[in-house]
């Protein structure tokens, strides 16, 4: 049997040649990830066999490579979005809703206007001019959207697929400063006062009668300052109402996500606001009234809850005090609007640091931009020191 004669062609970059053995085989030059150029080959029956086996080895290469991406410039962003995603879930880092919420908005704010571009079509100019747009129609949308844009591309960066952070160069939001809304003395009474009216039953006309728990979840808000999903989150184990300074202890929140049955997290919007609070009088009592109305608990089982023994969702204790409030004219009234309430009459009566504290938060520029009503009274002892500075002589 005479041997088969040598022949050679090429595909590209890739030679292939007949071998002594009688196969196919493909070679060519690859630069690994270490900056080394070398040879790697395959063999196969055909020209085309050995092609499909030589690819296949540089495909297993290119994966062992540090950014383990396939993403180039030339990539889609639709492709980047879907593999930050993918590198979300697997750092597994951030909670479950918010990586929910950044899906959202990159699917219903970005995607919308960069999905069909590749990511060397995206510079400054577009984001900048996106950031924009969005701005036009709400400000919290253009945040929604810059935080996920910007996000996505930084990991383009960080795996080498960009040079450079084209949002790191757009132009700053602007929006008009907003006054936390903060209720009186006289409208939170008022508000109580209608719930004690509707929780009285004296209108009641069908279904379940009031339980009593929406007094109670005001009062504790106001007592606490704690957001709506803390004070639903609250168990008995939290609550000590038999001590000299009778206390909550606020140590997680409700979740209510898209297809899920709502639970509590074992720990409030961070893990650094865990806090026990000492509570006013009129809070305690209201505490010991439900306690009271619950009757037998475990440890473990929530102070308000509904009438199966779940926990109460967020969204339906919005919805009652709307509807509740609504019946006595009085429109415009937030769970969060207790929140900031709380914080400005402490801030009022103390000092920012007090109110902060009491909020749970770590840096009190956040409390004085997002939860204190701003006084337009000027200490009046200002007055007394300009009479000393420039008081007129006397004839």
């Amino acid at each position: 049997m005479s041997r088969p004669r040598l022949t050679i062609s090429t595909f590209g970059d890739i030679t292939i040649r007949v071998a002594p053995s009688g196969r196919f085989e493909a070679r060519t030059r690859y630069r690994d990830w270490d900056g080394q150029t070398r040879q790697v080959q395959a063999t196969g029956d055909t020209a085309r066999a050995a092609e499909r086996s030589l690819k296949s080895k540089l495909a297993t290469r290119y994966l062992q490579q540090p950014t383990n991406t396939s993403l180039t410039p030339d990539s889609s962003f639709e492709d980047l979005a879907t593999y930050w995603l993918e590198d979300i879930d697997m750092e597994n880092r951030i909670s479950r809703t918010t990586r929910n919420l950044y899906e959202r908005n990159m699917r219903t704010l970005v995607l919308l206007v960069f999905r069909s571009l590749t990511l060397r079509e995206i510079g400054v100019a577009r984001c900048d001019h996106f950031i924009k747009q969005l701005a036009k129609l709400s400000h919290s949308r253009a945040k929604q959207g810059r935080a996920v844009l910007r996000l996505a591309l930084e990991l383009a960066v960080r795996h080498e697929i960009l040079p450079s952070n084209p949002m790191d160069h757009v132009s700053r939001l602007y929006r008009e400063p907003h006054l936390p809304d903060a209720l009186t003395a006289p409208e939170v009474n008022v508000i109580r006062a209608a719930i004690a009216q509707w929780e009285s039953a004296a209108d009641h006309i069908s279904g379940p009668k009031p339980d009593g728990q929406l007094g109670a979840i005001i009062e504790v808000m106001l007592g606490t300052s704690a957001r709506i999903g803390e004070v639903l989150a609250i168990r008995r184990r939290d609550i000590d109402i038999t001590s000299a300074i009778p206390s909550i202890r606020l140590a997680g929140t409700i979740i209510s996500r898209n297809g899920e049955q709502t639970f509590r997290q074992d720990h409030p919007k961070t893990a650094e606001s865990r806090r026990v609070v000492a509570l006013p009088t009129f809070t305690a009592d209201a505490v010991r009234r439900r306690l009271a109305n619950a009757g037998s608990m475990g440890l473990d089982d929530l102070l308000f809850q509904s009438r199966d023994g779940t926990p109460l969702t967020t969204a339906n204790v919005r919805r009652q005090l709307r509807h509740v409030l609504g019946g006595a004219g009085i429109e415009g009234v937030t769970p969060h609007m207790f929140h900031r309430t709380v914080a400005t009459a402490v801030n009022a009566n103390a000092n920012i640091e007090l109110a902060a504290e009491l909020l749970g938060h770590t840096d009190t520029k956040i409390t004085v931009q997002h939860y204190i009503q701003r006084s337009e009274l000027v200490n009046p002892a200002t007055a007394a020191l300009l009479d000393r500075a420039f008081a007129k002589d006397e004839d």
